[in-house]
C-alpha cells in the first residue's frame, strides 16, 4: 500500500515539475508552448551557428566566444589547419585550428582571423543537466543547407561510452554543430549517426558529446594546453548494411574498412525485417575481438538493446521480442576501439510468446536468456531529474501492443529500488516496491491495455537511495 500511494505521488507530481516530459494530457496550449519555446530556441541560437568547409569536407560548428572562438568536431577540419567559416547572416571568415580533443575525443576549436568582435555566441549548459525525455533542437548545415533546425528528444545517455543519444533528425553535414535544450543551451555537440549507406539519413538515432567532455576541451584550448594534433577515429565508410535473414548465420570482419562509432570502435551492421511479438536471438561470437552487439528499431528509434558478454567468455548475445513491424538493424560491434577481427553472426528465431515469461526468483533474476523487449543498466546519481519527495528518477520507454502481457523487473545491490510503469496516455498504470518479501527489487506483471509507448520509471524509495540498476521488460 505505501509503494502503490508514493508511486501516485510521484507520477502525478512530475507533470508539473518537467512539463516537457509530456506526462499528463497534451492540450492545445502546451502544443503552443512547444512551438514558442522552438522558435525562441531558434533565434537565440541560430546566429551563432556556423557552416565549416575544410579540405572539401563540410560540416557544423558553433561560436562560443564573442571574439571568434568556435567549437566543432575533428573529423570535420580533418587535419586542417585552415578553414572556411560561415555565419548565417552571410559573413566569412578564415579560421585556423587551434586545438584537437585527447584521446579520439572529436573535438576541435577554431580561432577566427581579423580580430572580430560581438559575434553571436551559444552558451553551454551546467555539466550533468541533461535529462532522458527532455526536449532537444539541433541546428547545423546537413547536406549543405545551413541553418536547418530540427527538434526531438534525449533519447538516451550511453554512460558506457559517454554519449547523449537524440531522435532529433541529424544528418551528413550536422557533425560538430550543437544539440540544444529548450533555454537554447549547448548540451552536445553532434558528431554522429546510424545510418542506412552512403550518403544515407537519419533514421532518428544520433550521438552528441556531450558537455562534460566539451567543458574540460574548451578550458584546455584557453590554457594553451590542447592537442595540436588529433588522433580521432579514421571517417566512417558508410557501407551499406548487408541484408540478413532469420535463422541464418554469417562471417564478417572488423577492420579500418568498417563503420566507425565515435569511440573509435568498428561496426557492420545487418538489416532484417521482423514482426509484433517474434521472439529473436542474435549470436556474435569471436576470438579475436570482445563481441558487442547493438539493436536497434531502423523504423522505431526508442527500441534499442545492447550487449556484451551474455554469450560466455568475449561473445555477445541479444534475446529479444520484437516490438513492431519492420526493419530492425544489427550492429556487430567490438567493446574496445580500433579492435579488428573475423566474427561470426547468427540471427535465430525462438519459441514461446511474450506472455510465456515467468517472473524471476525472489533473489532477482539477472540471466540474459530471457525474451527481452528492453533491457537497460543504468545509475542513479544525483545528477538525475529529482521528484518532489528528494527522490532522483531515470526514465525508460518501450513499445508495447494492446493485450501484451510483460514482466518488468528493476534490481540494484545498492539502493532500495522503486518502480512505476505509466501507459502511453501518461496515466499510472502499475508501480511496486519490493518484488518478494526478502528482496529490495521491484517487479510488476501487466497486460497492456493498448498500442504505443509505454513509459518507465526507475526510482529510489528514500532520498538517499542511489547506485546501479538493471532494467528488464520481458
Amino acid at each position: 500500500m505505501l509503494g502503490t500511494t508514493l508511486g501516485l505521488t510521484l507520477t502525478s507530481a512530475i507533470a508539473p515539475v518537467t512539463p516537457h516530459l509530456g506526462l499528463g494530457p497534451r492540450t492545445a496550449q502546451a502544443q503552443g508552448v512547444d512551438e514558442a519555446t522552438s522558435i525562441r530556441v531558434y533565434r537565440q541560437a541560430s546566429p551563432a551557428v556556423v557552416a565549416v568547409e575544410a579540405n572539401g569536407g563540410r560540416g557544423s560548428g558553433s561560436i562560443i566566444t564573442a571574439d571568434g572562438l568556435v567549437l566543432t568536431n575533428a573529423h570535420v577540419v580533418r587535419r586542417s589547419q585552415v578553414v572556411q567559416v560561415r555565419l548565417l547572416d552571410g559573413r566569412e571568415f578564415t579560421g585556423d585550428v587551434v586545438g584537437y580533443g585527447d584521446n579520439r575525443l572529436d573535438l576541435a576549436a577554431i580561432r577566427l582571423r581579423g580580430n572580430p568582435t560581438g559575434l553571436p555566441t551559444v552558451s553551454i549548459a551546467p555539466t550533468g543537466s541533461v535529462q532522458v525525455g527532455q526536449l532537444a533542437f539541433a541546428i547545423g548545415s546537413p547536406f549543405g543547407l545551413q541553418g536547418t533546425f530540427t527538434t526531438g528528444i534525449v533519447s538516451r545517455i550511453d554512460r558506457d561510452r559517454n554519449l547523449i543519444q537524440t531522435d532529433a533528425a541529424i544528418n551528413p553535414g550536422n557533425s560538430g554543430g550543437p544539440l540544444l535544450n529548450s533555454s537554447g543551451q549547448l548540451i552536445g555537440v553532434n558528431t554522429s549517426i546510424f545510418t542506412t549507406g552512403e550518403q544515407g539519413g537519419s533514421i532518428g538515432i544520433g550521438f552528441a558529446i556531450p558537455t562534460d567532455q566539451v567543458l574540460p576541451f574548451i578550458t584546455a584550448v584557453r590554457n594553451g594546453t590542447a592537442a595540436t594534433t588529433t588522433n580521432t577515429p579514421p571517417p566512417r565508410q558508410d557501407r551499406q548494411p548487408t541484408a540478413i535473414t532469420l535463422n541464418s548465420q554469417v562471417q564478417g570482419r572488423l577492420d579500418n574498412r568498417s563503420n566507425v562509432l565515435p569511440d573509435g570502435s568498428f561496426f557492420n551492421s545487418y538489416i532484417f525485417e521482423g514482426q509484433a511479438g517474434q521472439q529473436i536471438q542474435i549470436d556474435m561470437t569471436s576470438r579475436d575481438v570482445d563481441a558487442y552487439l547493438i539493436l536497434v528499431g531502423t523504423d522505431n528509434s526508442d527500441f534499442r538493446l545492447d550487449d556484451d558478454d551474455s554469450g560466455g567468455n568475449l561473445n555477445a548475445r541479444i534475446v529479444a521480442t520484437l516490438p513492431a513491424n519492420g526493419r530492425y538493424t544489427i550492429l556487430a560491434n567490438s567493446f574496445g576501439p580500433e579492435e579488428e577481427g573475423s566474427y561470426s553472426l547468427r540471427l535465430s528465431t525462438i519459441g514461446g510468446s511474450p506472455s510465456g515469461s515467468t517472473p524471476g526468483s525472489s533473489s532477482g533474476s539477472t540471466g540474459s536468456n530471457g525474451s527481452f523487449v528492453l533491457r537497460r543498466q543504468g545509475r542513479l546519481d544525483t545528477g538525475d531529474q529529482l521528484a518532489p519527495d528528494n527522490t532522483y528518477y531515470d526514465l525508460h520507454q518501450f513499445q508495447g501492443r494492446a493485450g501484451q502481457q510483460v514482466i518488468i523487473t528493476l534490481e540494484s545491490d545498492e539502493f532500495d529500488t522503486y518502480l512505476a510503469v505509466l501507459d502511453p496516455d501518461r496515466n499510472s498504470l502499475a508501480s511496486n516496491n519490493d518484488a518478494h518479501p526478502n528482496t529490495t527489487n521491484s517487479e510488476v506483471v501487466i497486460t497492456l491495455p493498448q498500442d504505443g509507448t509505454y513509459t518507465i520509471i526507475v526510482n529510489g524509495l528514500r532520498p538517499n537511495d542511489l547506485g546501479n540498476y538493471l532494467l528488464m521488460v520481458r
